[in-house]
């Protein structure tokens, strides 16, 4: 089936922040639990090696995602990286969760950053984690657009698929929401209110998972993207990963100034 662009809550600016903070939150710990953050550092560490770069530039970072784990797990793959955080509504606290015990290669930028036109002063190896998924086809070309015209790589991947297994285990996002508050990290007291007296943060998450699910680009339709830009010298790598004790896999665009 081809992608759906429905409406995701949290997109919207008068959404409250404290649940959209909650989401993100969500997300973040999803990701720490499952560990498949680490399964996509291989496509990542090869850019890197190829590119020399030794700065990631996070867009649309939220919560703070997978940054930390993927930081982490590219030293221990001997691709030593720092990370700044950005998002388009800046989330400070969990940025600065995500810097705790870092040894500073993981900060955060203070200011609202638009992933189709990124500040010229922020350099680096561009990455896009569980995000792209939320601009439509004209934007997320916009997206890879501005990366090439800045001659920075970029890297975008997708842990949630378009699979059928995929779309049963969003189906317990209730549960999982109800039971897992207490993990969500950094902690919010008024996500209890919201969660556990007033259920907002069920529904809202399921709601924006489900949409998410019908949004992720597929590689052909990936692949249709790069197709459109004017990107002469430049190598582009579109694929799968599997992802492990899931019957599913991520989606990775990984895009490069340079030969392949």
């Amino acid at each position: 089936m081809n992608r759906v662009h429905l409406f995701e809550l949290e997109d919207f600016s008068w959404f409250p922040a404290v649940l959209r903070d909650g989401g993100t939150a969500y997300l973040e710990f999803a990701i720490r639990v499952s560990g498949h953050g680490k399964a996509l550092v291989p496509p990542l560490a090869a850019a890197l090696r190829a590119t020399g770069h030794t700065q990631l530039v996070d867009l649309c970072s939220g919560g703070g995602g997978p940054v930390r784990i993927v930081v982490d797990a590219l030293r221990d793959a001997g691709v030593e990286v720092t990370a700044l955080l950005t998002d388009r509504y800046p989330n400070p606290r969990a940025f600065a969760h995500a810097a705790q015990g870092a040894e500073g290669r993981v900060a955060g930028h203070p200011t609202s950053v638009d992933a189709t036109a990124v500040p010229a002063e922020l350099r680096g190896f561009r990455t896009l984690f569980n995000a792209f998924h939320h601009f439509r086809p004209a934007q997320a070309r916009a997206i890879l657009a501005d990366a090439q015209r800045a001659g920075q790589p970029i890297a975008i991947f997708e842990v949630v698929s378009r699979e059928p297994a995929m779309l049963l285990a969003l189906c317990l996002t209730p549960l999982l929401v109800t039971l897992s508050l207490p993990a969500w990290r950094p902690f919010r007291w008024p996500w209890v209110l919201f969660t556990w007296v007033l259920p907002l943060m069920q529904p809202f998450i399921l709601w924006d998972g489900l949409v998410s699910w019908l949004r992720i680009y597929s590689v052909p339709e990936l692949q249709a993207l790069v197709a459109g830009l004017d990107a002469p010298g430049w190598t582009w790598e579109i694929g799968t990963l599997p992802l492990p004790g899931a019957p599913a896999h991520a989606t990775y665009l990984v895009g490069r100034p340079g030969p392949a």
